[in-house]
């Protein structure tokens, strides 16, 4: 195993460093195993580090083993330094932006983005203390660094040493799923594990995808001075969505200098004279752009590949992940997956409960199930676009009559003062009843205001009810309070006389 430890002190930053184990990483020792686990986990991203602590809680004697970096993508590569980068880049628009607001843009605005990638890397640093290997160990958690691999179904090896379980989770989680584009490998491209590595802001920037990833990142560059592109081979981007959703999105993107180019695939790229140059095609129409980096956004794959899954007889597939029932029991009946290595839904939050879930169904006796859960999510562009629920388009397909009550933020108040009217709160009710379906929220803080639609499907509060509930004021969320209001005046009675 000392291979492996080496390999990772040598190749890794000082401040990931500091986030696998403490500031302390060349002292760390792989413990010995035990001679049974009541839980080995594979994988410390969101799921592997709250399924550890969860069963920790409950006196179980828990192994995790983690191939590189405690945290995973959420922690390392994904949510947190995104959203740390996304919020310098507002604040640099709102300083170039700021007659809108009746002040005065400030004189020389210049962009260090150095500093920017700075802190981006600090902030990973301090969130990266909250779990590190030793609060694991102390914890009661056998934390190993290694690669792990299943050498039956119900032992698997970490580089060599065998390691025996009652129950195992799998919880590996996905890396970038990079597009086969002829020449992209050899000119080089950034995805969301070293974009935020970079030190020196591109000054002309390629997105190779329309999705939230591409989309959050393409405005973030550009809003800190990069002359962004997307390139969609799609006629719409964030497809997902609701359309009007993403019409005041493209709008936004327009604003913040994002040229957007749909139903475009990208068919090359070559260096010439030192440069990226990227040959386009839209229908029959061809160009070329020149730019000075490439980012990749087109979605993610789950990490099943090296595990030896076989062996443990856990089906599974490359593009979707390992397969699992309701439970989240996969075919052994001894393992368990959770989070993005094989759920369809790859978000951090989803991770985290999906791995309660599957501890507390393996180790508890529990009978939770996946398809009960309300998962809301957020693209956290300007404004954020946050859903939860069914589309009405999914609702029609599953023959559900729908009614949709629909505030505009330029109604907000808030909004108004706040100079940030684009945007819109849709509640989806089933029709002729108050129950809520589904919402769609586009609005500054939409990833905040979703989780009062979330908390009231959970718990079957109906639209009604929310129309009684007295929010603060002034706030943005009092479009919700709005929306809910107008599904009451829709069922007024006249009162007897």
């Amino acid at each position: 195993m000392t291979s492996q430890m080496d390999s990772l002190r040598s190749n890794t930053p000082q401040d990931v460093r500091e986030r696998i184990a403490g500031p302390h990483l060349e002292a760390w020792v792989n413990p010995e195993p035990a001679g049974r686990y009541q839980l080995a986990i594979l994988g410390a991203g969101p799921a592997g580090l709250v399924a550890a602590e969860t069963a920790a809680a409950h006196g179980v004697k828990v192994a995790l083993i983690e191939r590189r970096l405690l945290g995973g993508t959420c922690l390392n590569t994904g949510c947190v330094p995104s959203k740390a980068i996304i919020r310098t880049s507002r604040l640099y628009a709102e300083m170039r932006d700021a007659l809108r607001y009746g002040a005065q843009v400030p004189d020389g605005v210049r962009v260090d983005f150095a500093a920017v990638m700075e802190r981006v890397r600090r902030i990973r640093t301090h969130l990266g203390q909250r779990g590190s290997a030793r609060q694991l160990a102390a914890a009661g958690v056998d934390v190993f660094f290694g690669d792990a691999r299943f050498s039956g179904v119900d032992t698997l090896t970490i580089d060599g040493i065998k390691l025996g379980f009652d129950k195992a989770l799998i919880a590996t989680g996905a890396r970038p799923d990079v597009p086969s584009i002829p020449g992209l490998a050899a000119a080089g491209y950034l995805t969301n594990e070293n974009v935020f590595d970079v030190t020196e802001l591109p000054k002309r920037l390629l997105v190779i995808g329309g999705g939230p990833i591409g989309c959050e990142q393409a405005q973030a560059f550009a809003r800190l001075g990069a002359h962004t592109t997307i390139v969609q081979n799609k006629p719409l981007f964030l497809a997902k969505e609701e359309r009007d959703a993403a019409q005041i999105l493209s709008v936004a993107l327009a604003r913040d200098g994002v040229e957007v180019r749909l139903n475009t695939n990208v068919l090359g790229v070559r260096i010439v004279a030192g440069e990226k140059q990227v040959d386009l095609v839209s229908d029959d129409y061809k160009n070329t752009i020149t730019v000075d980096a490439i980012l990749t956004g087109v979605g993610r794959l789950p990490n099943v590949e090296g595990l030896n899954l076989e062996s443990a007889g856990v089906e599974y597939d490359i593009d979707k992940g390992v397969r699992v029932d309701d439970f989240l029991r996969t075919s052994n009946r001894r393992i368990y997956a959770a989070g993005d290595v094989c759920l369809e839904n790859k978000y951090g939050h989803t991770a985290a409960v999906s791995a309660q879930m599957a501890v507390r169904n393996a180790l508890l006796h529990s009978r939770e199930r996946l398809s009960e859960l309300v998962i809301p999510w957020c693209t956290f562009t300007d404004p954020e676009i946050a859903h939860v629920g069914v589309y009405v388009r999914e609702a029609n397909q599953r023959g559900i009559p729908v009614k949709t009550f629909t505030i505009q933020m330029h109604e907000v108040d808030r909004a108004i003062t706040d100079s940030e009217e684009a945007g819109f709160v849709k509640i989806h009710v089933r029709e002729g009843t108050d129950q809520i379906l589904g919402a769609t929220i586009v609005a500054r803080h939409a990833g905040d205001m979703i989780n009062e639609i979330t908390l009231a499907m959970v718990a079957n509060i109906g639209l009604r009810t929310l129309a009684r509930v007295i929010h603060t004021y002034d706030t943005q969320a009092e479009a919700i309070q709005k929306a809910a209001q107008a599904y009451e005046r829709t069922h007024l009675r006249t009162a007897p006389r």
